[in-house]
């Protein structure tokens, strides 16, 4: 389904994201969860992308493997290393004959396992130009959906790494929406004012279209070790380290607090009209699954409430 639909017909999407796995037992993993989650009804489920072939190539075999074997509807992350125009196009292609809607259009990092790679080849610098080649496809009337891919868009509610000055992080975030991206979806944060703040500062900067939150429960400290490696920049609140640390020798109880802040993160923003929430998964269900029963009610309510009018 194309993005602009589901935001049509629902107040507050709900929405996972998920990794393509490198092994078999991964994937029968992954799966598993994806069958967990399915019967849910996500407003969508999104699918990352590294910078290497054959991630690339992962990413497109689970897109299609969701898009042809469950009725989830699967928007596969696209981005902007280590890519000519031509594979862009090509990789265009391949997903519109495949029957999906929507991509999420990313700046992306170097591969690792390139250290000190030279960008100056690439034929796109940064997420609006990718935007705007979609938006050149879409012209195209290569895509079946004569509106061609809905595209979405990230954006960085603590701050974009690297965009220390928060009135040009704006500008960037505007002139990518500008350039026809359709939703903006946030990195993971856990303070909601953090969210609230960016969300006015937004509508400030006229940025009118609808904006996920990107939610990611802490389920270990080790996991929140590498929250804070993938997500430069995330603050964990004081509140939230104290009962962390007070329970550290606990797995079970760090777990547990985990999953009780990011519910309680959900139900405030459902409660102040956020457009959606995106679980970060990590490829498992457990964490994700309790919240979503949590809210489960409270979801229903926001997702059949009536949408604010398009502008």
């Amino acid at each position: 389904m194309h993005i602009r639909d589901i935001f049509e017909q629902q107040a507050c999407t709900f929405s996972f994201e998920f990794f393509p796995p490198k092994t078999e037992q991964a994937s029968d993993v992954l799966y598993e969860t994806l069958r967990n989650l399915e019967r849910l009804s996500p407003s969508f489920v999104s699918v990352t992308y590294g910078a290497g072939g054959s991630s690339r190539q992962l990413t497109h075999d689970l897109v299609v493997r969701i898009q042809q074997t469950t009725a989830l509807t699967a928007i596969p992350h696209l981005t902007c290393v280590c890519h000519s125009e031509s594979e862009i196009e090509e990789v265009l292609a391949r997903y519109a004959a495949a029957g999906v809607s929507n991509v999420l259009a990313l700046g992306g990092d170097p591969p690792v396992d390139r250290p000190g790679y030279d960008r100056s080849s690439d034929a796109f610098r940064h997420a609006i130009d990718l935007v705007t080649f979609i938006q050149k496809f879409n012209r195209s009337g290569a895509h079946p959906d004569r509106r061609g891919f809905g595209v979405g868009v990230a954006a960085f509610p603590e701050g974009h790494p690297a965009t220390p000055n928060r009135l040009h992080e704006l500008d960037h975030l505007k002139a990518k929406v500008d350039a026809g991206a359709d939703y903006i979806c946030t990195q993971l944060f856990f303070d909601n004012r953090d969210f609230f703040d960016f969300r006015e500062r937004c509508e400030l900067s006229k940025i009118e279209v609808p904006i996920i939150a990107g939610i990611m429960p802490i389920t270990s400290l080790q996991g929140m070790q590498r929250m804070a490696e993938l997500a430069a920049g995330a603050r964990f609140p004081a509140a939230l380290l104290r009962q962390v640390q007070r329970h550290s020798n606990q797995p079970a109880e760090v777990e547990r607090i985990g999953i009780e802040w990011a519910t309680e993160q959900c139900r405030a923003l459902v409660a102040g009209g956020v457009r959606g929430i995106h679980f970060y998964t990590l490829n498992r269900s457990k964490a994700t699954l309790r919240i979503h029963d949590r809210l489960a009610p409270q979801l229903k309510r926001a997702a059949s409430s009536k949408p604010p009018p398009s502008r």
